[in-house]
């Protein structure tokens, strides 16, 4: 049988991947520019990862809802994160205060939902 991916770590791991594109990309390559290279502040790269995450996410959280824990709150958390991350993209002057609670809200909601869905499926593995 084939494996079934978890889409929680997916989430977490686009997360952390933007993450490590918002924070670590500007310092270790500053001199593509110079290359004529600009994915540092490349508008349509942002809003790739951006909906890229958004995706995955939603692809997530609706599966465990939908197949397990019929909760709200992943969906929040997410919702909230995700505006954070939306007004990083239009503050951008401040984007390093806007973009550490968004990643920790969307991780979370990601990481509430394997929660859940675990917990879902201890109770209901007997029935």
């Amino acid at each position: 049988m084939g494996k079934k991916i978890n889409w929680d770590a997916v989430g977490v791991t686009t997360s952390v991947l933007c993450a490590i594109h918002c924070a670590l990309l500007p310092l270790f390559l500053s001199s593509l520019p110079l290359f004529g290279m600009n994915i540092v502040d490349n508008e349509g790269f942002e809003f790739g990862m951006i909906a890229l995450a958004f995706a995955v996410g939603i692809y997530s959280l609706y599966h465990g809802f939908k197949h397990h824990h019929h909760q709200w709150t992943p969906f929040i958390l997410f919702a909230i994160g995700f505006l954070f991350l939306l007004a990083k993209q239009h503050w951008h002057q401040a984007q390093f205060y806007l973009l550490p609670p968004a990643l920790l809200f969307i991780v979370y909601a990601h990481y509430r939902n394997f929660n859940l869905t675990n917990q879902y499926n201890k109770n209901h593995k007997n029935c």
